[in-house]
């Protein structure tokens, strides 16, 4: 090949590039805004205004960069080509935080942030003293923990020292009865793509709980399919190509009959939403989500005993599990509500007390109010 040749090949090389760069800019500009990412689960960002303030400053280039990123033509799928080229090809331990193993996806907590730990552990040390302090409730606490604790360590992951967040909050929240829950559980106990727990698999920890609280075990419940294919968090997370896989519920004529009155809309509702199962979280049906203050009344259970827990998501799908054995369960979710407001819808005085917060939460607890 002839230099002229060359040049000729180099110049319809160069063309190609541009002209393909320009399409995707032109579909970039002209498709239809996308508002949200169904696989992150976040809203997406959009182009801004043009202003000549914005352009000076230099923040119409950043947030248009941005924008450029998210709404970029045939996104989810570059993000998938993206997400198996590193872990397959490229043999990266993760994609975004999240790492493949034994059939598994899940989020890297390494390494234990201590200051959130003891954040997490003041921030139910204050509750206790403003709402608890002095009256005739029974104070328990259990610390669920995420699937690293039982993945990272047997595949090559750095392990966060989940034996010093324990000790950090037992020491931060010495009132509480300390109930541990761990050795219940296993991998098979959660989502292969989702950061939480199955809920028809944990009895046996929902027992533990019922035991240490004085409450009777569970009997009776039927296991029944709520979705077929079921994609959490870490599928639209990671873009990796994963199967979804089926979701179950538990119920009985007890929870059937209970209603859930949540404070923040004024709904009253049943345990399982139908609804939220067609939504951007299928997980949001149980118990409705992550909601500020939720109460639920059990009409079969005249004992008139009552049981207050302070949650995190991952009490969506436990507390229903819990209800059989008492008249009234409050949940309350302190990332959604000012604590100062508690004692507008509860009134604190001889109900059992219990606080379930993930290691998800605690090793991030900037969240909790």
């Amino acid at each position: 090949m002839n230099k002229k040749e060359a040049s000729i090949k180099n110049r319809i090389q160069i063309l190609i590039i541009l002209l393909v760069w320009g399409m995707l800019a032109l579909l970039c500009w002209f498709l239809p805004r996308q508002e949200l990412s169904e696989g992150e689960r976040r809203k997406l960002a959009q182009f801004p205004t043009i202003s000549w303030s914005s352009i000076m400053k230099g923040s119409y280039a950043e947030k248009f960069e941005e924008a450029a990123t998210d709404q970029f033509p045939m996104r989810e799928t570059v993000r998938s080509i993206r997400a198996v080229t590193d872990i397959y090809g490229f043999r990266k331990k993760d994609v975004h935080g999240i790492y493949l193993a034994e059939g598994y996806l899940a989020e890297s907590l390494y390494p234990l942030r201590e200051s959130s730990v003891h954040n997490a552990g003041e921030k139910c040390e204050s509750l206790y003293q403003e709402w608890l302090a002095g009256t005739d409730t029974s104070v328990y606490a259990a610390i669920i923990p995420d699937k690293g604790y039982y993945l990272s360590e047997e595949n090559g992951y750095l392990t966060p020292d989940y034996e010093q967040m324990k000790t950090i909050m037992e020491e931060e929240f010495p009132e509480a009865e300390w109930i541990p829950i761990e050795d219940t559980l296993s991998i098979e106990d959660y989502y292969a793509t989702d950061s939480h727990w199955r809920q028809e698999q944990l009895e046996e920890t929902a027992n533990r709980l019922l035991d240490a609280m004085g409450g009777e075990a569970l009997q009776g419940l039927e296991q029944k399919q709520a979705l077929e294919e079921f994609h959490g968090v870490y599928a639209g997370q990671s873009a990796l190509p994963v199967r979804g896989e089926p979701m179950y519920y538990l119920t009985n004529d007890v929870l059937e009959q209970c209603q859930v009155h949540h404070v923040e809309n004024g709904k009253t509702l049943g345990i399982y939403e139908e609804e939220k199962l067609t939504g951007r979280d299928p997980y949001e049906f149980f118990l409705s989500g992550s909601t500020a203050i939720a109460m639920i009344e059990n009409p079969q259970c005249t004992t008139g005993r009552e049981l207050v827990v302070f949650r995190d998501s991952f009490g969506s799908s436990m507390v229903p599990l819990l209800v059989q054995s008492y008249s009234r369960v409050t949940v309350i979710d302190t990332r959604y509500v000012n604590p100062e407001l508690i004692g507008d819808y509860v009134e604190l005085e001889n109900q059992d007390v219990l606080f379930l917060y993930s290691t998800l939460l605690l090793n991030n607890s900037e969240t909790m109010r």
